[in-house]
Formats: structure tokens, sequence, C-alpha cells
């Protein structure tokens, strides 16, 4: 009798907590999400393709402005255009279903710490550190791949340390796996490798054969094999080359569109994105290397381990390529905080004076908000942020475990601030705005219609919004392009250097002229 209590009392806060961390994620998730506009360089392709096929209605065949998409699998583009089917075209649609299905890993990553670790509050504040990483929670919220792949992982993950209750759970290996390969392609080959690893070290191969691993295979691998083999029917070699030679594995050898860094590039990503969750982070894998009987820390150090050393050694390096290794690092240290919380291990007292360092110095970033009147909401997030690390460092420099909650919730606020501004896709301020621009060539220049800028690039969300494709060009390329009638898009500079006579001028936005030249002197 008292057996069944406490399961009946187990399983309620398993429900009751997945559900309320479901609830906060997605408040971070989609607050403010379609306050600005869609980025290079990921949004814009996505957001592009799936206008193309909200247009066209063919769902198997991405275009890209009319041309074909072999760049990615289909799923997130499927997701997309569904979201515009319901709601229109625009920056929150365009989001949505990347920031939904990534606001669900957050309670995945819970279940997984509550198999793995057998303990409540490592459970939970595992999930916590995770959900106020700025990278995962950022990162979920745009039009792009890498937030829902965690999702995915999660998910087969889940189906493997919930296998020893029931085999049947193993069906959901393979469904995990077949989502990964259906958005991103070869990446499935990497973490499909991490969790064989670890079912081979955790448990045996008995469990590899088991029928319902090989079921959930088959469920997540035939419309896989499907919309590659009708791929490969309809375009041939050519989608052989660009999709799995030039998008995935020449990024192993290569530094594709010159996106390289040395091997210590990921190491400041770390460094720039996850304090201060970090200062945890050596302490919590020191326990887990003590401690490798227990499946969590086999977990933990296996997949940091081997990820972060395939990411490292990859010619190709982009910031969203350490995605993957989040939960492990979420895992690891909620671990440990949870360790902090039980009082089973000491209180590491320095990292306080850190804290509170830290919290002291953003005074000086108030400082600087005051002074250079900006944005009042970022003031607030400094405000809110130096508070919660002081206060976090002096709970814990006196060993008072109240320090966590501090940090979760003083977090979890600053990151709402930050959502509520327009500076959460900081990216924008590298260039010019594009909506503007992108509605001066809708308006002036005829559907399907090439455009050649002065710009120093081509800008996929400039693409996205003009429904045209617009290519940058050097000086000479425009200089050829000025005895033919051409839609030029030119930089006030330049077409006062260029010098044209009797050109026809249609229009001006952020410092770009839209003109046709008549013809060149």
């Amino acid at each position: 009798m008292k057996n069944i209590i406490f399961k009946i009392y187990r399983s309620n806060f398993l429900l009751w907590d997945a559900i309320f961390l479901a609830l906060v994620s997605l408040f971070l998730g989609t607050i403010n999400l379609g306050n600005v506009a869609l980025r290079d360089w990921d949004e814009g392709y996505y957001g592009t393709v799936s206008q193309d096929m909200f247009y066209s209605g063919d769902w198997v065949y991405p275009t890209y402005l009319g041309e074909p998409f072999l760049l990615k699998p289909p799923l997130t583009i499927w997701l997309i255009t569904l979201s515009y089917h319901l709601g229109g075209i625009n920056e929150f649609t365009s989001r949505f279903p990347c920031a939904l299905i990534s606001a669900l890993s957050i309670p995945l990553l819970y279940l997984i710490g509550r198999e793995v670790w057998q303990n409540r509050s490592s459970a939970i504040l595992s999930a916590c550190v995770y959900l106020t990483l700025l990278a995962v929670i950022r990162h979920g919220r745009l039009a792009m791949i890498d937030g829902m792949i965690n999702t995915f992982f999660l998910i087969s993950l889940l189906g493997i340390v919930k296998s020893y209750q029931s085999r049947l759970w193993l069906i959901l290996v393979g469904m995990g796996l077949g989502l990964i390969a259906l958005s991103k392609g070869t990446l499935v080959i990497p973490l499909g490798g991490i969790l064989l690893v670890f079912i081979l070290w955790q448990y045996s191969f008995k469990r590899c054969l088991s029928p319902y691993l090989w079921l959930g295979f088959l469920i997540g691998f035939t419309p896989v094999g499907l919309w590659y083999g009708l791929q490969i029917q309809h375009y041939g070699d050519a989608f052989i080359k660009v999709h799995f030679i030039e998008q995935n594995f020449s990024r192993l050898s290569t530094a594709v569109e010159g996106n390289r860094g040395g091997v210590g590039y990921y190491v400041w990503e770390i460094l720039k994105y996850t304090a201060p969750w970090l200062f945890f982070l050596p302490s919590s894998l020191w326990i887990n290397g003590k401690s490798l009987e227990k499946k969590g820390s086999k977990l933990v150090i296996l997949g940091i381990i081997l990820y972060f050393g395939l990411i490292s050694v990859m010619q190709t390096k982009l910031p969203w390529y350490i995605m993957p290794l989040y939960p492990f690092f979420a895992l690891s240290v909620g671990h440990y905080l949870g360790l902090l919380w039980e009082n089973s291990v000491n209180y590491p007292r320095w990292i306080g004076w850190i804290l509170m360092g830290i919290g002291g110095l953003s005074s000086v970033g108030l400082i600087y908000f005051i002074q250079t009147q900006a944005s009042l909401i970022l003031g607030l997030v400094v405000i809110s942020l130096g508070l919660t690390l002081f206060l976090a460092g002096l709970k814990l420099y006196h060993k008072n475990r109240q320090f966590i909650p501090i940090l979760i919730i003083g977090l979890s606020l600053s990151l709402s601030l930050f959502f509520f501004s327009n500076d959460w896709v900081w990216e924008l301020n590298e260039a010019f705005a594009v909506k503007p621009v992108g509605k001066l060539l809708k308006n002036y220049t005829p559907r399907n219609t090439v455009i050649y800028t002065s710009f120093d690039y081509s800008r996929p969300s400039l693409d996205f919004y003009s429904q045209r494709k617009v290519i940058s060009a050097d000086d000479n390329r425009l200089k050829e392009l000025l005895t033919s009638q051409n839609y030029l898009l030119l930089e006030r500079e330049v077409f006062d250097q260029l010098q044209l006579e009797n050109p026809s001028l249609l229009g001006e936005a952020e410092g770009f002229l839209l003109v046709r030249p008549s013809h060149h002197p």
C-alpha cells in the first residue's frame, strides 16, 4: 500500500513539475516573438523558402525564389509554411513553430534528469539551468533548426533512459533521430553515435536488438527515406553534391563560407553564454568524473567529451553548432546544485565572491546606459542582473542554499526583460534595416525580378521581405550593369560616384536609392 501511495505521490509531482517548466519555457520562448525583423542567415533562408512553398503549394520540392533549395531537409520549412497558413506571413508565425518545439526541451530535460539522477532536486535544477542559458533560449526563439534539434535529441534520450521500465519506450529513440534527420540531415550520425555509445556503456548490446528500437527507426526514418529518394530521383547528382558533400561532409574538412575558427572556438562560446552557471561546471565535472558508476555521470561525461571533441575538430565553426552540448552541461551543473541544495557537498564560497564582484561591476554598465540614454529596458536588465548576482553571491558566501532560487528567478526575470526589448536579435544592428528596403523593392519592381545592390553582401532577410532576389555586386559588375535595364539598389555614395546620366530614380529607403539606369555616359 505504501509503495502505491509513493508512486502516486511521485507521479503527481512529476506531472506538475513538467507542466510548470513547460509553461515557463513557453513564456520565455514566445514573448515579443514578432517584435523584430527576421535576421540573416537562417531566418531569411527558411522564411523565404517557406514563403515560396506557401504560394506554390509544392511541399515536396522546396524552392528559394523559384530556384531549387537543396541545402537542408524540409521539416522546419514544412512547419513554418503550416504556420503561415494558420496565421499569415509575418515574423511571429515564422518563429513560432521553432520556438514552440524548442521550449518543449525544458520539460524533456527534467524528465531525463528524474531518470538519470533519481533525485527531484537535481532534475528540476538541471532544467532550470538549461532554461536560463541565454544561448539556449535565444536560439530557440529564432526561426532556425538548432533549438528543435535539442528537443528531438532529448526525445531519443528519454526513450533510452526510460527503457528499463518498458522496452516500449525505445520506439522514441528512432522517432527522435528520424526528426533530426528530417531537420538537419547528417547531424543525426554523430548524435546517434553518442546515444549508441551510451547504450553500450550503460546497458548492453542486447538492447540494440530490441524490436521496439527498430520499430522506432522504421517509423522515424520512413519519411526521411521517401523525401531523400524523391530529391535524388528529381535532381540526381546535383542534389547529392550540394546537399551531402558541400553542405554537410565538407564542413568537417573545410571552413564553408569562411566560417572558421581555432580549436578553442567553442571554449570561448561557452565562456560567453553560460555564466553564471559556468562557475559551477568544474566542480560538477569533478564529481561526475569520480562517480562514473552512476547513469547520469556516464551520460554527462560521455556527451561532453564526444560532442565537444567533434565540433572542435570540424573546420567550419558556427556558434549554434554547440547547442547539443548544453543539455549535458545543464545535467552536470544541475546535479551539482542539487547536491548543494541537500548539503551533500561543501559550498564553493569563492564563487560567491565572483558573483558579488560581477554584480557590483554591473553598476558601471548602468552608468553607461544613463550617460548614453540607451534603451530603458536594457538598463532594467542590467539592474536586474546585477542585483541577482550580488544577492546570490552573498547568500552563497554565507552557505545559504537560497542562492539557487535567487539565481534562477533573477535570471528568468532578466531574460524576460531582455526579450521585451528590440535588442534580443542583436545581429540586426550590424547592417541596415531590411523591412523598409524590402517594401521599397516590392512597391517598385515586378515580381521575380533580380536586383543588384552595391551593399557588401547579399542578405536572405532582404530577399524574404522584398520577395525578390537581391544580389551583391562589386564596382566592376555594377559598371557592366549600367548599360542594361537591370534594377540597381545603390548606396547614396555609390550612386554619386557612378554619375548616371538620366537615371530613372524609383525611390529611397535607409540610405539606398532604387534606380533603373537609362544609359551610361
